[in-house]
């Protein structure tokens, strides 16, 4: 028995678009901000925003051949290039997030003076920005939107600390502030993204990705009438969200032809509930020897 159910990522892509111009916009505004207002830390910043574009649109046009349909080359389709992107733009974001406590980490010795009104325009303008990219991604349920959400969530974080920091050293000369709270922001998302990337890690090496889930479909096919063994059952994920399962079950007598049919029709809607996107399950008589044995 073998069915198949297409999943269109028309939407994904067309949330990863708009973070994607969204986020080369405003690297292009930063770099330009950051000259202006001799702030070493919005010209780090913008070299990390620079990196956040490129990743994204690797992961936009990813998306995008995920979205074709199965051929020859590909027979369960293309949805494992978003997984690639996702594991791509994880190491990109956990390199950058290095880098960041790298550059912050000298300052708390040598903490710098930088002109804070225009980081406060700057700081306003990036929360808005980046917070609304964000928004357009939290709509997906991808492990490649997740990844770069997290993107953009840093970048929200970031300028929620250069403006908090920016409205203190209006009146408090602390420049110290500057490199504690890029280190706490940064710390704080570097450990939520290892979670995703090893989420996506788990999918990329076909890992089953939810094992009660996997232990009731079993129950579930045992339960039928003619069934007497379920074995070779397979659950994984081609991207996260689009699981495949494979299984055999051993028929407990032999039946006809129009029985069969009634079983077929019992295991499709049993396993509707659960929202695969493609099964292949394999009837066996009583007698006869499994050949993945």
């Amino acid at each position: 028995m073998h069915s198949h159910a297409h999943n269109d990522n028309s939407d994904s892509s067309s949330r990863i678009g708009w973070a994607f111009f969204l986020n080369v916009g405003f690297t292009i505004i930063e770099f330009i901000g950051g000259w202006l207002t001799n702030s070493t830390a919005i010209m780090a910043d913008a070299v990390h925003d620079l990196g956040d574009s490129l990743s994204i649109g690797l992961a936009w046009l990813l998306n995008k051949v995920s979205d074709k349909s199965a051929d020859e080359s590909f027979s369960y389709g293309y949805q494992r290039f978003s997984l690639l992107a996702a594991l791509m733009n994880g190491a990109v974001l956990v390199g950058g997030s290095i880098w960041v406590l790298n550059e912050a980490i000298p300052r708390l010795l040598n903490p710098q003076m930088p002109h804070a009104e225009g980081m406060i325009a700057l700081a306003i303008f990036g929360v808005l920005v980046n917070g609304f990219a964000a928004y357009k991604l939290s709509g997906g349920r991808s492990l490649n939107e997740r990844i770069l959400n997290w993107h953009l969530l840093e970048d929200v974080f970031g300028w929620i600390a250069v403006l908090i920091v920016a409205i203190v050293l209006l009146f408090v000369d602390i420049p110290i502030l500057d490199p504690l709270l890029s280190i706490g922001f940064t710390l704080f998302i570097l450990v939520n993204v290892v979670k995703n990337l090893v989420s996506t890690v788990r999918v990329f090496l076909q890992a089953t990705p939810d094992k009660a889930v996997r232990l009731k479909i079993i129950s579930d096919l045992q339960a039928l009438t003619y069934i007497d063994d379920v074995h070779h059952v397979h659950l994984w994920s081609l991207d996260g969200n689009s699981n495949v399962l494979t299984a055999h079950l051993t028929l407990n007598k032999p039946v006809d032809p129009i029985i069969q049919t009634r079983i077929k029709d019992e295991i499709a809607a049993l396993l509707v509930p659960y929202d695969l996107s493609h099964t292949t399950i394999e009837l066996e008589s009583p007698d006869e020897a499994c050949r993945d044995e």
